[in-house]
């Protein structure tokens, strides 16, 4: 298991340099007028783009151009993010946290919700609590995230009043932030202000965290439910199920130890990409609801046509992704014990 972890992360430098061969190669079809006004941060330097180009070498073959690209990364600088008005990897390290925190929260109702509503359904199948299931994947696995977020933001914080508004904490705790900061421990800010005892500006966080958290969870949990649902019921049907229950084993033990252990690995096979779908969600859900996570900032990226900030955004999925994909891999390892990696 070792030299296989060892061998997935030796590969993980040649996913990137060949993802940012293939985004540096992209842009240039583009002129070199048209990158270079990337860079533009006032109105003195539009109006001299050579002088940018000239600069930052844009009119070098590609070659050129992608070694100083790749000889600055190398040192540690991903670029100037106009989008965040901050250098690209101090970005990413303020705003990641965020989007983690975020990620870890819609996991529990996921997990949770979607495995145990899984079980019941195919335990019971063709039964009410299936044909509830069904209806409630149906609908809810073609609304789009930000459909989805729209409406609840609309509903609860527009109609009802119930929800706070977009954004991390309110105005008065942001200005108390301000004024006496949190000890930034993991980043993530809900967990730094249980560390410090915040409760007013913890409780706030969860406040704030709800709608999204619903709009991240809701969409993905009916895939997690499908899969959970029909590999239970495929479970039921093999022949050591039917030889537990022969032998005179309970059927919770049978339907539980037995059944929902082997239903768990399909589960547990997509679980690395639920991960990466929260991610891309969060794109749409943080814009939504205003949350200051990578997410938002990948958009504002694409919309300012922020080079640096899209290929160092690009470069963070590229490696969550790999991750992923290793995260998978060992949990199905753990779950199965047939399955063994040399």
């Amino acid at each position: 298991m070792t030299a296989f972890i060892l061998r997935r992360l030796m590969a993980l430098p040649l996913v990137l340099l060949a993802l940012s061969l293939a985004i540096v190669g992209l842009l240039q079809t583009l002129s070199p007028a048209e990158r270079a006004a990337a860079f533009v941060t006032n109105e003195n330097q539009l109006r001299n783009l050579e002088a940018i180009i000239r600069e930052k070498g844009l009119d070098q073959p590609f070659h050129v151009q992608y070694w100083n690209w790749l000889r600055e990364v190398l040192r540690g600088n991903l670029g100037f993010s106009k989008a965040s008005n901050q250098p690209v990897f101090e970005t990413i390290a303020e705003r990641f946290p965020a989007t983690v925190e975020l990620t870890l929260f819609s996991l529990f109702p996921i997990l949770g919700f979607g495995i145990w509503l899984g079980t019941r359904a195919g335990l019971n199948k063709d039964r009410f609590i299936d044909q509830f299931t069904r209806v409630f994947t149906v609908i809810t696995n073609n609304i789009p995230t930000f459909v989805l977020g729209i409406i609840l933001l609309v509903i609860f914080y527009g109609l009802l009043g119930l929800a706070p508004g977009p954004g991390q904490v309110s105005p008065e705790n942001q200005v108390n932030l301000i004024i006496n900061p949190i000890p930034r421990v993991t980043g993530m800010l809900s967990i730094d202000a249980l560390l410090a005892g915040n409760w007013a500006v913890f409780w706030d966080v969860l406040h704030h965290m709800f709608l999204p958290v619903i709009t991240l969870s809701t969409v993905i949990t009916a895939g997690m439910i499908k899969v959970m649902r029909s590999s239970l019921i495929e479970v039921l049907s093999q022949d050591y199920v039917r030889t537990a229950r022969a032998k005179g084993l309970p059927e919770r033990t049978v339907n539980l130890k037995h059944a929902r252990r082997n239903a768990l690995i399909p589960v547990a096979t997509i679980g690395g990409f639920v991960v990466l779908g929260l991610l891309s969600g969060a794109l749409f859900t943080e814009t939504i609801f205003a949350w200051p996570g990578i997410g938002s900032w990948g958009a504002e990226t694409a919309t300012r046509f922020d080079v640096p900030g899209l290929l160092g955004f690009a470069l963070l999925s590229g490696i969550l992704t790999v991750l992923a994909n290793l995260a998978v891999d060992i949990i199905y390892a753990l779950i199965d014990p047939r399955v063994r990696f040399d």
